[in-house]
C-alpha cells in the first residue's frame, strides 16, 4: 500500500505524552475497567521481621563506611535534644560488662515499682472508659437480645403464618392461580401510529396469550392521531406507585414502618442497664442459689424479679415472681410485687389469687381497690375487705373517704363499734353529727380512749363553737387532771402546738384556755420569765398572735412590776395589735411601772399619732408627776408642742427645763428651736451659755459654728471650730466641718493638713480618710485620690464606707472585681451592699439590683440612703405598687442615718418634715449610677 499523504498525518505532538500521571489516576477507570494487583505491586512474600537476604548486598567495605556515617549522624547537632541528649547510643562500641547489666536491672526494677503505683489508677480508668464505651455503643447482639428471647414463645402455627418477604411480582409467581397480565410492547403502538390498521392479531406473535379465542383487546389497536407515549409512560408510573403504596400498607405484604419513629424504636430496644454483663450473670447465679437453698424466702424472689426488670427482661421477671408466689402463697410482699410487674388486667387476676390465699391482708385489699378505675368498684372492694377485716382502721378510713356525708356518718357509726380505740374515727363521727349527738359521741370516745388529749380539745372547740365559753376552761382543766390520773405525760410543747392549731381553726378561747392551763406546767420559778418570753416569740413567729398575747397576759399577771415584760408586750401590740389594745396595755403598764419613761412616752406618742393632742399632753403631765426633772419627758413635751406649732409653750417648757434640769441635750434642743425659728442671735446666746457649763459637748460647738457660717461670718466660724477641736479632739464631725470650711475658703492645703492632723489624733478612722479622698477627687487629683484610697484600705481594711467608695473609683471593667473583694472583707456592711446594688443598677441587671436592695434594707432598716436609692430605683424601673410598698416599709422603719439622708433630714429648713417627705426629697436628688 502506498503511504498516506503527508497532509493527512498530524505532526502536532499530544500535550499529555511524556507528562507524569495525576495523583490517584487509574488507567481505564473512565470506561469501566477495574485495576488488579500483581506481586510486583506488593513486593515479595516476606515478613518485615524476616532475616534480610545478603545475596545482593554491597561489599563489606561499603557497609563499614555506612556504619561510620550513621555514627557521625547520631552525634551531630541536628540529632541533639536538650532534654534527652543525642538520638543514638554514645557507647555502642564499648563492652557491656556486669556493672552495666546490674545497673540496667536496678533501673528496670525502679521502672516496675513506679509502674505498680500507677497500675491501680490506670486499670480503674481503663475500666471506666470501657464501661462508658459499652454504654454508648452496645453490640447488636445486646440490642436485640430481648427480641430473640421473645421468639421462644412463638408457636408452630405462628411460624407458618409469617408472611413471605418479597415484592408483588414474586408473590404472584408463587401463586399460579393468580391472574396474569402481559402488557403490549411499544412496537405495536408505533405500528398503529404509523398508519397500519389491523382488526386481528397474529396468534404466532405471542400477543394472544391473554385471550385464547383470538379476540382483540378493545381500544388498544384503534388508530388515534393524538396518542402520546410520554403521557402513557407517566400514567404507567403513577399506577405503579399506587400499587406499591397498597402493597407497603398491606398487612399481608410488607411490614408498615414509620420512617420518623424507626430510629426511636430501635433506641428503645437498647438495654437501659449500663453495668457489666458479668456482674449481672454473677448476681443471677447468686440469687438462683439463694432461691434453691431457701425457696420460702420471699426477698430472694423479689430481688431476682427486680434484677430481671432492671436488665430489661420484664417477662422473665414476671415468670420469676409468679413462681415465687406459687412457692410462698402467704407472702403479701410477693403478691404485691407480682401485681406491680403485671399489666393492669393481669394484675387484677393476680390480686384475686392473693386475696384467696391471704384474705386478711390489708395491703392486698387496698391494692385491689387501687386497680379499680371506677369509684363504684372501689366501694365494692372496700366493703368486701371490711367483711374479712372489720377491725382495720386503714380500710375504714379509705372506705369512708369514698362515701357521701350521710353514708359516711352511717359507716363511721359502724366503724367506731369495730375500732373503738381509733381517735380519728371518733373525731370524724363527731364532726358529722349534730351538737347534742357530737357531745354524746365525744363522751363515748373518752370512755373508750381515756388517754388521748385530742378528744378533750375537740370537746372544748365544740363548746366554744356553740357559745358555751364558760365550759371551755373547765374542760381543759378536767382534761389535764384526767390525763395525769391515767398516767399520761403532760408535754408542754405538744399542748402549745395544740393551742396554735386551735387558734388557726378559729377557736380563740380554746387556745387561751390551753395556754393558761399549760404555760406554767413543769417549769422552775427562776426559769419562768425567760421560758415564757421564748414561748411568746415562738408563737409570734408562727403567726399565732392570740397564743402570744395569752402568754404575755399570764406573764404580766405573774410579774406585774417587770418593766421588760411590759415593754415586750407593748412592742408586740404595736406590731401585731390595734391602737386601742396598745393604749389599754400602756395604761396598765404605767400604773404598775410609773418610773418607766419609755412606757409613758409610748402612750403619749400613740395618742399624738391618733390626733388626740390633749390626751397626749395629759399623759405627759402625769409622767412629769411620776418622773420629775426627767430629760426624756421634758424633750418629748417640747417636741409635742413644737410639732403642733405651739412654739411659745415649747419655749416655756424649755426654759423650765433649763432651770430645773440643765442637761446638754436640753440646752442643745433650746438652741435648735430658736435656730429653727430663725432667731439666730438668741440661739447663739443660748449656745454660749451652754458652752460655759458644758465645754466638752461637741454638738454645741458644731451648732455654733454652723450658725456663724450661715450668718456669713466664716472667720468666726473657723475660729469656733479650732476652739472646739482643742476641747473635743475626738469629735470626727468637727474635723470634717473644719476641713470643708477651709476647702470653701480655697485653702486646699490647709484642709489637707486639718484632715491629716485629725487622722493623727484619731487613727484608723475611715470617715476622715474618706473625706480626704473626696477632697482630692473634687480638686481633680484622681491619681492622688486612688493612692490615698489604697493607703486607707491598708489602715482600715474592714471599713465598708471606704470599700463602697473604692468600687466606683475604679474604671468600669474593674468594678465587679473590686466589689467581690469588698464583699469578702465586709460581707454584711450596708454601705458595701448598697454599692453592689448600685453596680447592678449601672449594668441594668434590674432583678439582681432589686434583690440586693431588699437585702440591704433588711440588714439595717435604719440606713436611710438604702431606702432612698431603692425608692428611686422603683420610680424609674418599677410599678406603683412597689413604690407604695417601699414607702410604707420606710415609714415603719423610721431611718435616721445615712450620708444623703442626714444632709436632708438635718437641714434646718426641713426640721418639720415627716419621714415620707424626707424620703421623697432624698430620692429626688440622688444621681443614677452609671
Amino acid at each position: 500500500m502506498a503511504a498516506p499523504p503527508a497532509a493527512l498525518v498530524s505532526k502536532v505532538k499530544k500535550h499529555f505524552i511524556g507528562i507524569p500521571a495525576p495523583l490517584g489516576y487509574v488507567a481505564g477507570v473512565g470506561r469501566g475497567a477495574t485495576g488488579f494487583t500483581t506481586r510486583s505491586d506488593i513486593g515479595p512474600a516476606r515478613d518485615a521481621n524476616d532475616v534480610s537476604d545478603d545475596r545482593h548486598a554491597p561489599p563489606t567495605k561499603k557497609k563499614k563506611k555506612d556504619e561510620e556515617e550513621d555514627d557521625d549522624e547520631d552525634l551531630n547537632d541536628s540529632n541533639y535534644d536538650e532534654f534527652s541528649g543525642y538520638g543514638g547510643s554514645l557507647f555502642s562500641k564499648d563492652p557491656y560488662d556486669k556493672d552495666d547489666e546490674e545497673a540496667d536491672m536496678i533501673y528496670e526494677e525502679i521502672d516496675k515499682r513506679m509502674d505498680e503505683k500507677r497500675k491501680e489508677y490506670r486499670e480503674k480508668r481503663l475500666k471506666e472508659e470501657l464501661e462508658k464505651y459499652r454504654q454508648e455503643r452496645p453490640k447488636i447482639q445486646q440490642q436485640f437480645s430481648d427480641l430473640k428471647r421473645g421468639l421462644t414463645m412463638v408457636s408452630e402455627d405462628e411460624w407458618r403464618n409469617i408472611p413471605e418477604v418479597g415484592d408483588a411480582r414474586n408473590r404472584k409467581q408463587r401463586n399460579p392461580r393468580a391472574e396474569k397480565f402481559t402488557p403490549l410492547p411499544d412496537t405495536v403502538l408505533s405500528r398503529s401510529l404509523g398508519g397500519e390498521s389491523t382488526s386481528s392479531i397474529d396468534s404466532a406473535s405471542g400477543l394472544m396469550s391473554q385471550y385464547p379465542h383470538g379476540t382483540v383487546t378493545p381500544g388498544m389497536l384503534t388508530p388515534s392521531g393524538d396518542l402520546d407515549l410520554r403521557k402513557m409512560g407517566q400514567a404507567r408510573n403513577t399506577l405503579m406507585n399506587v400499587k406499591l403504596n397498597q402493597v407497603s400498607d398491606s398487612v399481608e405484604g410488607q411490614t408498615v414502618v414509620d420512617p420518623k419513629g424507626y430510629l426511636t424504636d430501635l433506641h428503645s430496644m437498647i438495654p437501659t442497664y449500663g453495668g457489666d454483663i458479668n456482674d449481672i450473670k454473677k448476681a443471677r447465679l447468686l440469687l438462683k442459689s439463694v432461691r434453691e437453698t431457701n425457696p420460702n424466702h420471699p426477698p430472694a424472689w423479689i430481688a431476682s424479679a427486680r434484677l430481671e426488670e432492671v436488665t430489661g427482661k420484664i417477662q422473665a421477671a414476671r415468670n420469676v415472681i409468679m413462681k415465687g408466689c406459687e412457692d410462698n402463697p402467704k407472702s403479701e410482699d410477693l403478691w404485691l410485687e407480682a401485681a406491680r410487674l403485671q399489666p393492669p388486667e393481669t394484675a387484677k387476676a393476680v390480686i384475686a389469687q392473693a386475696v384467696r390465699h391471704i384474705p386478711t391482708s390489708v395491703r392486698i385489699w387496698i391494692k385491689a381497690a387501687d386497680l379499680e378505675s371506677e369509684t363504684k368498684g372501689k366501694r365494692k372492694v372496700y366493703r368486701k375487705a371490711l367483711e374479712h377485716i372489720p377491725n382495720s382502721v386503714r380500710l375504714w378510713k379509705a372506705a369512708i373517704e369514698l362515701e357521701d356525708p350521710e353514708d359516711a356518718r352511717i359507716l363511721l357509726s359502724r366503724a367506731v363499734e369495730c375500732c373503738p380505740t381509733s381517735v380519728d374515727l371518733w373525731l370524724a363521727l363527731a364532726r358529722l353529727e349534730t351538737y347534742e349527738n357530737a357531745r354524746k359521741v365525744l363522751n363515748k370516745a373518752r370512755e373508750n380512749i381515756p388517754t388521748d388529749r385530742q378528744i378533750w380539745t375537740t370537746a372544748a372547740k365544740l363548746e366554744e363553737a356553740n357559745g358555751n365559753i364558760n365550759m371551755v376552761e373547765k374542760i381543759i382543766d378536767r382534761a389535764i387532771s384526767s390525763l395525769s390520773a391515767n398516767g399520761v405525760e403532760i408535754n408542754r410543747e405538744q399542748w402549745i402546738k395544740e393551742a396554735i392549731e386551735a387558734e388557726k381553726c378559729g377557736s380563740v378561747k380554746t387556745c387561751q384556755a390551753l395556754i393558761k392551763a399549760i404555760i406554767g406546767y413543769g417549769i422552775e420559778d427562776e426559769d419562768r420569765k425567760h421560758t415564757w418570753m421564748e414561748d411568746a416569740d415562738s408563737c409570734a413567729s408562727q403567726l399565732a398572735y392570740e397564743c402570744a398575747r395569752a402568754i404575755f397576759s399570764h406573764s404580766l399577771a405573774a410579774f406585774p412590776s417587770k418593766k421588760s415584760i411590759w415593754l415586750r408586750a407593748a412592742y408586740f401590740e404595736k406590731n401585731h395589735g390595734t391602737r386601742d389594745s396598745l393604749e389599754t396595755l400602756l395604761q396598765k403598764a404605767v400604773a404598775h411601772c410609773p418610773k418607766s419613761e419609755v412606757l409613758w412616752l409610748m402612750g403619749a406618742k400613740s395618742k399624738w399619732l391618733a390626733g388626740d393632742v390633749p390626751a397626749a399632753r395629759g399623759i405627759l403631765s402625769l409622767a412629769f408627776q411620776a418622773n420629775p426633772n426627767s430629760e426624756e419627758i421634758w424633750l418629748a413635751a417640747v417636741k409635742l408642742e413644737s410639732e403642733n406649732s405651739e412654739f411659745d409653750r415649747a419655749r416655756r417648757l424649755l426654759s423650765k427645763a433649763r432651770a430645773s434640769a440643765p442637761t446638754p441635750r436640753v440646752m442643745m434642743k433650746s438652741a435648735k428651736l430658736e435656730w429653727c425659728l430663725n432667731n439666730l442671735d438668741t440661739a447663739l446666746q443660748i449656745l454660749e451659755e451652754a458652752l460655759v457649763k458644758f465645754p466638752d459637748y461637741a454638738k454645741l460647738w458644731l451648732m455654733k459654728g454652723q450658725i456663724e457660717e450661715q450668718q456669713g461670718d466664716v472667720d468666726r466660724a473657723h475660729e469656733t471650730f479650732n476652739s472646739a477641736l482643742k476641747k473635743c479632739p475626738s469629735s470626727i464631725p468637727l474635723w470634717i466641718w473644719l476641713a470643708r470650711l477651709d476647702e470653701k475658703r480655697k485653702m486646699l492645703t490647709k484642709a489637707r493638713s486639718v484632715l491629716e492632723k485629725g487622722r493623727l489624733k484619731n487613727p484608723h478612722n475611715p470617715e476622715l480618710w474618706l473625706e480626704a479622698i473626696r477632697i482630692e477627687f473634687r480638686a481633680g487629683m484622681r491619681d492622688i485620690a486612688n493612692t490615698m484610697m489604697a493607703k486607707a484600705l491598708q489602715e482600715c481594711p474592714n471599713a465598708g464606707i471606704l470599700w463602697s467608695e473604692a468600687i466606683f473609683l475604679e474604671p468600669r471593667p474593674q468594678r465587679k472585681t473590686k466589689s467581690v473583694d469588698a464583699l469578702k472583707k465586709c460581707e454584711h456592711d450596708v454601705n458595701v451592699l448598697l454599692a453592689v446594688s448600685k453596680l447592678f443598677w449601672s449594668e441594668r441587671k434590674l432583678q439582681k439590683c432589686r434583690e440586693w436592695f431588699n437585702r440591704t434594707v433588711k440588714i439595717d432598716p435604719d440606713f436611710g440612703d438604702a431606702w432612698a436609692y431603692f425608692y428611686r430605683f422603683e420610680v424609674l424601673h418599677g410599678t406603683e405598687e412597689a413604690q407604695l410598698d417601699i414607702k410604707k416599709r420606710c415609714i415603719a422603719a423610721e431611718p435616721h442615718h445615712g450620708e444623703a439622708w442626714c444632709i436632708v433630714s438635718k437641714n434646718i429648713d426641713n426640721w418639720r418634715l415627716t419621714t415620707e417627705n424626707v424620703l421623697m426629697l432624698v430620692a429626688k436628688d440622688l444621681p443614677i449610677p452609671i
